[in-house]
């Protein structure tokens, strides 16, 4: 039998990029709960909300679990959208919008950007960790392929002379903000 790992989110995008990743776990998410959780992200930091939404739940399953907070910076706009990046220009509003709306604002500008992704770990006794990863990256000059989600499409990561949203889950999860987090968490979690 598998051993399980909570993860605190109900992002379908996240978990099934967590299910790629952790393949000899067995994941459970928000959507696997009996109750409705929602947990407002007050924090400044990845890290700080990535403990708040870790905190919460695990007070209400006593647990082990993880808790993920993750955005994307854009060094030509002050690192935002940064931990605003799923509600930056609103929640509605859809991310070819967005992506389109960087490109814009970085026309003639520093093209440097990276995915950010904290991971919070509270472990069987309530101790808590946390892990950053980030992925380096340029803004492209227009939006390139169909995999992937939100900023993939203007995300182009040098080494793979494309961008995410061009090249398979395999190859994106290999290098991804997400994995790299993931294999620092792995390193404590299975020791």
């Amino acid at each position: 039998m598998k051993k399980v790992i909570w993860i605190a989110t109900a992002n379908k995008n996240k978990v099934k990029e967590f299910q790629k990743i952790l393949t000899e776990y067995e994941v459970k998410c928000l959507r696997d709960l009996d109750f409705d959780f929602d947990v407002e992200e007050t924090g400044q930091t990845f890290e700080e909300n990535a403990l708040i939404k870790a905190r919460a739940l695990y007070e209400c399953i006593k647990q082990p679990l993880i808790a993920e907070d993750s955005g994307f910076c854009v060094d030509a706009m002050d690192g935002l959208p940064g931990i605003y990046a799923h509600r930056w220009m609103g929640e509605d509003t859809s991310y070819d919008i967005k992506n389109q709306e960087i490109i814009r604002l970085v026309e003639g500008k520093e093209r440097t950007c990276r995915y950010v992704a904290a991971i919070a770990y509270i472990d069987e006794e309530g101790k808590e960790h946390t892990y950053l990863g980030t992925c380096e990256g340029e803004i492209y000059t227009e939006q390139l392929g169909t995999n992937g989600f939100a900023y993939d499409p203007i995300f182009y990561y040098p080494p793979f002379k494309t961008t995410l949203a061009n090249v398979s889950d395999e190859e994106k999860n290999s290098i991804s903000h997400r994995a790299k987090a993931i294999e620092l968490f792995l390193a404590d979690f299975n020791k």
